[in-house]
């Protein structure tokens, strides 16, 4: 689809997703134990034939450059390309990015020298399949100037999103971000469908798609000065342009923090999930690592996704997702947990180095109980462990994990001793 440019926007600190993102951005954060946050809009963005993608990244952004690159090649004969533009100083410009909107002002002067008509813009850390193609053809449909994909919610829900009050034809005509109070003056009409099952409220989803050149004007002009889409563009643009909604039924997950997370994740493992990694004609690409299928030993499997180059000698694994080169000992049980797995083997002579210096190997080691939890990348966790997340835990952050909402988030590279207990 040469007519339109997508940008993805690598997102903040992401502080809520903390430890996950001590050390890399939210779109670099695992997911499904093989994918990264950022595959999926990327994906998306190649299922519906858009193949020049701009990924902008700023913050922690080293391990999400380096995922991309090793990813997402193309022909030479091609026109395709997922580029990274970092946030960079100029001789006109010497800020970080001040937000979504800022970030895409800073990258226009190289988006300028691609010819396109529209230009679609995406979060980096939203869980979800979409046919861009549809959402283009009523923007053209509906000769709209910009067209924003909105998801159905009920009231409850609609405290925590941007609500949009759209017209018979489809056009928003106002626009109120996480109303507290009021809010049944916001219900649309969403169909009947949606209408029984209470969501009546339209919420912003953060995508957007622009036509080129209002977009470059909104952007150097008229809101040269201001910093968002959602809270200065979008909303004055209401009045002035045709602003139309695409609405998406769906499913949708906004990755805000780690309980989401955490259930967006463990959600994967349900007999028909809602995100369907199993659909040909969605497909989810990420990096080809050309891994060992996984191997598993005596190990009673219920509801779980297992990765390749795993290893895996478990007694049972209930609910789970098991990532990428995971090693789990003998007699060890994996309920209710997302084990991101490690970025590279130990070789027998690195385990037999372990053992004489009373290290504990990378994985998870012998007679272990995990429930409840996210282990990182590249940890080790000796024989005997215990760890038991749930509510009866305080939130707090330690040396080697931090709890939230009940759920234990062992931190990347961390080690537990043999005998090690938490919440147990």
């Amino acid at each position: 689809m040469k007519e339109m440019l997508s940008v993805i926007l690598g997102g903040g600190a992401g502080t809520r997703l903390y430890p996950l993102t001590a050390t890399r951005s939210k779109p670099a954060v695992p997911i499904a134990g093989k994918y990264r946050l950022v595959d999926i809009p990327i994906s998306n963005c190649l299922n519906s034939g858009i193949s020049r993608m701009f990924v902008l990244t700023m913050y922690n952004s080293a391990s999400l450059n380096r995922h991309i690159k090793n990813t997402y090649h193309f022909s030479a004969f091609s026109s395709a390309f997922v580029d990274i533009l970092a946030a960079e100083q100029t001789p006109d410009n010497f800020t970080w990015f001040q937000g979504t909107a800022d970030a895409v002002r800073q990258g226009l002067r190289h988006l300028r020298p691609f010819p396109a008509e529209y230009v679609l813009i995406l979060s980096g850390d939203q869980l979800y399949q979409l046919d861009f193609v549809r959402m283009l053809e009523e923007h053209k449909a509906r000769n709209a100037d910009i067209t924003i994909a909105t998801i159905p919610v009920t009231a409850k829900e609609a405290s925590e999103f941007g609500i949009l009050k759209s017209s018979e034809e489809g056009l928003i005509t106002s626009f109120i971000e996480k109303p507290k109070t009021g809010i049944e003056e916001w219900v649309s009409d969403t169909g009947d469908e949606m209408r029984s099952k209470g969501r009546q409220y339209l919420a912003s989803m953060g995508i957007y798609i622009f036509n080129r050149n209002l977009l470059f004007d909104l952007l150097e002009k008229e809101h040269a000065e201001s910093a968002d889409f959602g809270k200065n563009i979008i909303p004055d643009s209401i009045n002035k342009y045709r602003v139309a909604s695409f609405q998406y039924e769906g499913y949708w997950e906004d990755i805000g923090n780690i309980r989401a997370f955490y259930e967006a994740n463990l959600a994967l493992t349900d007999e028909i999930p809602a995100f369907n990694l199993f659909d040909n004609s969605k497909a989810i690409y990420t990096r080809a690592r050309m891994l060992p299928p996984a191997k598993i030993s005596g190990t009673k499997l219920d509801k779980t996704l297992i990765a390749e180059g795993s290893i895996i000698n478990a007694a049972h694994i209930e609910n789970s997702i098991v990532g990428i080169r995971s090693r789990i000992g003998h007699d060890s049980t994996i309920i209710g947990s997302y084990l991101m797995g490690n970025d590279y083997f130990e070789t027998l002579e690195d385990i037999a180095n372990d053992q004489q210096h009373g290290l504990p190997v990378l994985g998870i080691g012998a007679r272990c109980h995990i429930q409840n939890a996210i282990i990182d990348k590249d940890i080790r966790i000796g024989d005997d462990v215990r760890i038991i997340g749930g509510t009866h835990l305080e939130d707090g952050d330690h040396p080697l994990y931090t709890i939230k909402d009940g759920i234990v988030v062992i931190k990347k590279g961390s080690v537990l001793p043999n005998g090690f207990t938490l919440g147990a």
